[in-house]
C-alpha cells in the first residue's frame, strides 16, 4: 500500500470538503484496508457522468487498496433525500426501487472493481428496526439539529411543508454507517449534513466515528446548472459513443480540468500535467477536448468506439456529412405532413412544442438544408427517405408504411 502522504494526495485530488483530515491520516497510518462508503438511493434507472463521480473517487480508493462499501438504499428511497428539495419527493414503490437498482448496480460495476465491492442494500438492517428501536435511533437527534439542515431551514422559514417522515432520513442514512462500520463515507456537497449525522451517530455509539468526504457538484454541458436530466444538460453513462463525444465536446472550455479530475480515469500526475499545459497554452483547447471526450468513451464503451466517435464527430461538424448509420421510421403517409409531430414521432424531439422551437430557432435539415422558421407542414415528397437533422446530432429517414 503507498505512503500516507502518496495516498492523500489521490484522495484529494478534486475534492471538496475532507472533515476532519487529520482523522484521516491517522486512519490511514494504521495501515489497515479502511472501509470507503457511499450510499446511493435507486430512484432513477439510468446513471449520468455526475452520478460516476462519487464512483470514480470510490475506485480511486479500491487501486490504493481500500475496501468499498456501496449501499444500494432499497428502504431509504422509500422516503426519499430531501436534500436540495424544496418540496416533499413523491414516494416510490419497492418494485420501481427494485428495477432501478438493478440497472444502477450494472452501470456502477462498469466503473468500479467488482472482487473488491461490497454491495449491500439497507433494508437489510432497517427493515428489522422496531418501534422501540426507532425510538432510541431519534432520541440521538434533536430537532434543532435537524432544522440545522439549510433545506429545512428554509423550508421551514417559508411557511412550505416538512413530513415528519423527512426528518427521518438522515438519521436512517446515519444508522448504515453505524450498521457497516464505515470509515469513511463519500457524498456530494449537498450531502454534507447527512455525511456529518453518521459521524454523530457512530460517536453517540461509542464506535470511532467515519471522516466525511464531499465532492463538487458537477455541471452539465451548459456549463452552468448542475447536471441533471431535467435540465437536459447530461451525458449518460448509457449514451451511444458518438451522442457521448459529441456531447463532451460542447462543455465549455473551463470546464475541462474538472471533467479530467472528476470523469476520468486519468491519474492525479496525468490530470496535473494536462491543466499545466492548457495553462501554459502549450496545447489547444481543442485537442485537449478530443483527448477527454476519447478518454471518457473509452470508459464507457472502448478504445475502438472512442476513436470510432471522434471520426463520426468529424464527418458531422468538419466536414459537414451525416452519419453512415442513420435510423430509418416507417410513418403513416400524409400530405401535407405536420413537422412538429413528425420529429416527436420519430424521436427528433421530446414534444412538439420542442419540435417549433427546433424549427423556428434553424435547429431542423432536410438533406443538409435548414428549415425556414415557421415551417410546420411541408409536402411528403420533401421528406421522404432524405436524412432529417434536429439539433447537431439527432438524424433519422422516414418512409411511408
Amino acid at each position: 500500500m503507498s505512503t500516507t502522504a502518496e495516498q492523500l494526495r489521490v484522495i484529494k485530488s478534486g475534492i471538496a470538503n475532507l472533515v476532519p483530515e487529520p482523522e484521516l491520516v491517522k486512519k490511514l497510518d494504521s495501515g489497515r484496508a479502511l472501509r470507503v462508503k457511499l450510499g446511493v438511493d435507486p430512484t432513477a434507472p439510468d446513471l449520468h457522468l455526475g452520478h460516476a463521480v462519487p464512483l470514480r473517487k470510490l475506485r480511486q480508493f479500491q487501486d490504493l487498496g481500500h475496501t468499498v462499501v456501496l449501499i444500494i438504499g432499497d428502504f431509504t428511497a422509500l422516503i426519499g433525500d430531501p436534500s436540495g428539495r424544496n418540496s416533499t419527493r413523491p414516494p416510490l414503490t419497492r418494485e420501481q426501487i427494485d428495477l432501478n437498482a438493478e440497472t444502477y448496480i450494472a452501470q456502477a460495476l462498469r466503473i468500479l472493481d467488482p472482487d473488491r465491492t461490497e454491495m449491500r442494500r439497507n433494508s437489510e438492517w432497517l427493515d428489522k428496526l422496531d418501534f422501540e428501536a426507532i425510538l432510541r435511533l431519534t432520541g440521538k437527534f434533536t430537532v434543532a439539529r435537524i432544522l440545522e439542515r439549510d433545506d429545512f431551514a428554509k423550508r421551514y422559514a417559508s411557511g412550505q411543508g416538512i413530513s415528519l417522515h423527512e426528518f427521518l432520513y438522515p438519521m436512517a442514512q446515519a444508522y448504515d454507517s453505524v450498521a457497516i462500520e464505515s470509515d469513511i463515507e463519500l457524498g456530494g456537497t449537498d450531502q454534507l449534513f447527512n455525511l456529518l449525522a453518521g459521524r454523530e451517530l457512530m460517536e453517540k455509539s461509542g464506535m470511532e466515528p467515519q471522516v466525511c468526504l464531499t465532492l463538487p457538484l458537477l455541471e452539465g454541458t451548459d456549463g452552468v446548472q448542475k447536471m441533471s436530466k431535467s435540465y437536459g444538460n447530461y451525458i449518460g453513462l448509457t449514451d451511444e459513443p458518438a451522442e457521448m463525444f459529441g456531447k463532451i465536446m460542447s462543455i465549455p472550455d473551463d470546464l475541462m480540468i474538472k471533467y479530467f479530475r472528476l470523469c476520468t480515469g486519468l491519474s492525479v500526475e496525468e490530470t496535473d500535467a494536462v491543466e499545466s499545459d492548457l495553462t501554459a497554452g502549450t496545447v489547444h483547447p481543442n485537442l485537449a477536448k478530443r483527448s477527454l471526450a476519447r478518454e471518457i468513451v473509452g470508459l464507457y464503451h472502448s478504445s475502438g468506439a472512442a476513436v470510432a466517435a471522434e471520426a463520426a464527430f468529424d464527418r458531422l461538424f468538419k466536414e459537414h456529412q451525416a452519419p453512415d448509420e442513420v435510423p430509418e421510421f416507417l410513418v403513416e403517409r400524409t400530405d401535407p405532413v405536420h413537422l412538429p409531430a413528425l420529429l416527436k414521432g420519430v424521436g427528433l424531439a421530446s414534444s412538439t412544442s420542442e419540435a417549433r422551437r427546433l424549427i423556428d430557432g434553424g435547429g431542423v435539415r432536410f438533406a443538409g438544408e435548414p428549415v425556414s422558421a415557421g415551417t410546420y407542414d411541408v409536402p411528403w415528397s420533401t421528406i421522404e427517405g432524405v436524412v432529417l437533422q434536429a439539433g447537431k446530432r439527432r438524424f433519422a429517414r422516414v418512409r411511408a408504411k
